[in-house]
């Protein structure tokens, strides 16, 4: 028979194993590199060495109708795209990153080739395969044609933007719905500009 004396002493013993178990525990730092805590930063006047790259925009006409700027930091890359007034049609449009450095094909835009990282079934910000790494969120724009845009992206880095046949950044006439293949139902290529 087990007496009231015990239970009560058998149940404080698993709280306190309980307890216990419930301590986190400081984990080893075995790879040899500093933690977050230990990096300087900003506060301390430490900034990364940041690529820029720069991208002139034309139009279906061959006008340069806007420009976009790339910041590559040390978790990721930042694209800021601002159009001009008259630019594009108002509304929804899908904006990728292309494979090939080129807008030659003034109008039509098909030589800056597929996505940049292209990966067949993988198009789409929401594809459970994908995305790929030139996918990005729509750019939207205003009823006077023009826009302001940006995105942050980690799927990609200047460096392998900037290879040796280069990319191209792509608006198209319709925005993408993250999940369609190839491009999200986006639709015909409206605008380029190649990554330099």
């Amino acid at each position: 028979m087990i007496t009231r004396t015990a239970i009560a002493s058998l149940a404080i013993a698993l709280a306190a194993c309980g307890q216990q178990g419930a301590t986190p525990q400081e984990m080893p730092n075995d790879n040899g590199l500093p933690t977050a805590e230990e990096m300087p930063g900003p506060d301390e006047g430490v900034y990364p060495s940041m690529m820029v790259a720069k991208a002139s925009i034309i139009g279906a006409e061959g006008s340069e109708i806007g420009t976009a700027n790339f910041l590559d930091g040390p978790n990721g890359e930042v694209i800021r795209v601002e159009l001009s007034a008259g630019s594009l049609t108002p509304g929804w449009h899908g904006i990728h990153l292309h494979g090939t450095g080129t807008c030659e094909d003034v109008g039509v835009f098909k030589a800056s080739g597929g996505h940049h990282g292209k990966v067949e079934g993988a198009h789409g910000l929401l594809n459970p395969k994908g995305p790929e790494a030139g996918d990005l969120p729509n750019i939207w724009v205003a009823e006077d044609g023009s826009a302001g845009y940006e995105a942050f992206t980690r799927l990609t880095a200047l460096e392998s933007l900037l290879d040796e046949d280069g990319s191209a950044l792509i608006i198209h006439e319709s925005e993408d719905d993250h999940m369609t293949q190839p491009i999200g139902g986006a639709g015909a290529r409206v605008a380029c500009g190649v990554i330099q």
